[in-house]
């Protein structure tokens, strides 16, 4: 029987919103830091599912008798042909700051008008029970680029995406209302409904 949820990432950011929509699923939500994992992860897929899948994979070999989740998110422009899509953390270098990394977008959609500047955050969450079985999920919330980066709230490209019907960038939202509609909370609701559903049918078989 599973113990613990580990999520396959080190980003702490991330943990928070995380921790916020897997509470109360009745077992411990873990960083893959926190449970001692560290392994090399090459991620060579081709779409976020195909990513996120790969890492969850990867971490699960080590933890056998965990959940282990792992998501691959990323921001799609139109505008850029869907860039910089599964390639957002690396995106202009990995160790590149998200500020400068914002900063190269907004003047790549210099004089774009609002219409051509629509985008959408993508996430992907891919989870790996302990009997092997995995499922993949996808989440996304449409916005279009700002003109300017905007928020202290958010983290990554949250500060450059605006959301037209609430006249703000995702980086401007409280984190609750951000959870309500960002791209993970809406892939982890869905991805937390398949896990309560396994941890159901064991309980009941």
């Amino acid at each position: 029987m599973e113990k613990r949820i580990v999520f396959a990432t080190g980003n702490e950011n991330k943990m928070v919103e995380i921790r916020m929509i897997l509470s109360n699923l009745g077992l411990p939500v873990y960083s893959m830091k926190e449970a001692g994992v560290d392994v090399e992860i090459i991620e060579d897929g081709i779409s976020f599912e195909e990513n996120a899948e790969i890492k969850a994979r990867a971490v699960a070999r080590v933890l056998t008798n965990d959940i282990v989740l792992a998501d691959d998110s990323g921001l799609e422009i139109d505008y850029l042909d869907g860039a910089p899509g599964i390639y957002s953390a690396r995106f202009a270098g990995e160790d590149t700051s998200y500020d400068i990394k914002n900063r190269i977008l907004l003047d790549k959609l210099e004089g774009v008008p609002d219409e051509e500047r629509t985008a959408r955050f993508v996430c992907a969450i891919s989870a790996v029970f302990p009997d092997g079985t995995s499922e993949t999920v996808r989440g996304t919330i449409e916005g279009r680029i700002a003109y300017e980066i905007q928020g202290e709230n958010g983290f990554g490209y949250d500060p450059i995406f605006y959301v037209p019907e609430y006249g703000c960038t995702t980086a401007e939202m409280p984190p609750e209302q951000k959870n309500e509609l960002s791209h993970r909370g809406n892939a982890l609701r869905a991805i937390r409904k398949i896990m309560e559903d396994k941890i159901r049918e064991r309980e009941n078989a």
